[in-house]
């Protein structure tokens, strides 16, 4: 019995060395934390210092720069329609002509009165001229003589009111041909050949917009403005606009002016940005998304948004110490910025924060950096296109 006993305690302690042979023989094992907890894997960035823009997001509809109702300002029938709906024109284009024939008659007649007054007072002032040496003699009376003027006075008058009459069925004959006042894009045409339109009619001839330039309207709150009118003191303060469905082709524009008043009902202050529109995309009424650039931090601290955490007292990070260990920072964010964080306070420059991992931590634990997967970004980006409030 004893024998026996002393055989199994033997083949215990063999098989004990034999494994513990075999454990370090398959090399180094991983670090180890508190009472030898294993660190735990997770990715990181490095906090880094770059210029970082501050961005205001918003909502904005799309209006013409200007807008024009074309209406007759005659009586007349519609002869000739040499533009069709929806067409580009420029100022100055032939639109529609009206029948000119009566316009033109009256204008003759009344060149016609003009000459025959002139003729009139041509030889008014031939028959004053004979009396006016008579009148000096006393060959003729002075009642003669003042006759003689007064009928040169009136005649003169009756010139001046024909020339005027004149130059007004002129002006009316131009109103038979009824041209674009701006450059623009029309739109349905409401008059067709052999339509009789006239000039008390509340149905536009056609409409004119626009295009190019364009006008973005949108509303910021009213708190940035003190940011708005810094940022216009120094220079025109760019906008982008981006359109549902080319979101891959943004539109760049500027700020023309901010309104005189807040929305006192809405606590938000209109803005309106002036935007090229060669290739018209953009269209009145259209809804679009808007980014102001105010300013552009120079030395802006950011790191991935991903790092960011939220916990009982606020927003944390896990900073890796240099012992491989992390610790819990309170940190301040000023912004978010597409996948960046630009942080005020709680993280400096060089800090290398977990993006990656962070459900497994807390205070204290030993962690071992991995390399991120390709989809995972492992430093903060130059740049971004968005803003979201912190």
């Amino acid at each position: 019995m004893m024998k026996s006993r002393f055989f199994a305690v033997a083949f215990l302690l063999v098989v004990g060395a034999v494994g513990a042979w075999a454990f370090r023989a398959a090399g180094p094992q991983p670090q180890q934390g508190r009472q030898g907890e294993q660190a735990k894997p997770v990715v990181a960035a490095t906090a880094a210092m770059r210029p970082m823009p501050v961005l205001i997001d918003a909502i904005g509809h799309v209006e013409t720069q200007s807008s024009v109702v074309v209406r007759s300002r005659i009586d007349g029938v519609v002869d000739k329609v040499w533009v069709e709906d929806g067409q580009e024109v420029k100022a100055g284009d032939l639109l529609i002509t009206l029948d000119a024939r009566q316009a033109q008659a009256s204008l003759r007649q009344a060149e016609g009165a003009l000459a025959r007054d002139k003729a009139q007072l041509e030889n008014a002032r031939r028959d004053l001229a004979r009396i006016e040496p008579l009148a000096r003699s006393g060959a003729v009376s002075k009642q003669l003589l003042d006759q003689a003027i007064g009928n040169v006075a009136a005649l003169e008058g009756t010139v001046a009111a024909d020339d005027a009459q004149v130059q007004s069925f002129k002006v009316q004959l131009t109103y038979t041909e009824i041209r674009a006042p701006i450059s623009g894009r029309l739109g349905t045409i409401g008059t067709r050949l052999g339509t009789s339109v006239r000039s008390s009619d509340a149905t536009a001839v056609v409409t004119i917009n626009q295009l190019d330039p364009i006008y973005v309207s949108y509303s910021v709150p009213q708190r940035e403005l003190p940011a708005l009118q810094d940022a216009m003191a120094t220079g025109p303060v760019p906008v982008r606009i981006m359109i549902a469905g080319r979101e891959k082709q943004p539109l760049e524009g500027k700020i023309a002016y901010i309104d005189n008043t807040v929305d006192m009902s809405s606590g938000t202050l209109p803005v309106r940005a002036i935007v090229p529109n060669p290739e018209r995309h953009l269209w009145p009424g259209l809804f679009v998304n808007t980014t102001t650039t105010v300013r552009v931090d120079q030395k802006a601290v950011v790191i991935p948004a991903e790092a960011l955490q939220t916990g009982q007292n606020g927003t944390f990070v896990f900073v890796i110490k240099p012992d491989m260990t992390v610790t819990a920072h309170a940190v301040v964010v000023d912004r978010v910025l597409n996948d960046m964080a630009v942080i005020r306070s709680g993280v400096a420059v060089g800090d290398r924060v977990v993006t990656s991992g962070q459900l497994r931590l807390s205070e204290g634990t030993r962690v071992e950096i991995r390399e991120p997967a390709p989809d995972e970004p492992s430093q903060p980006a130059a740049k971004g296109k968005s803003e979201k409030p912190s």
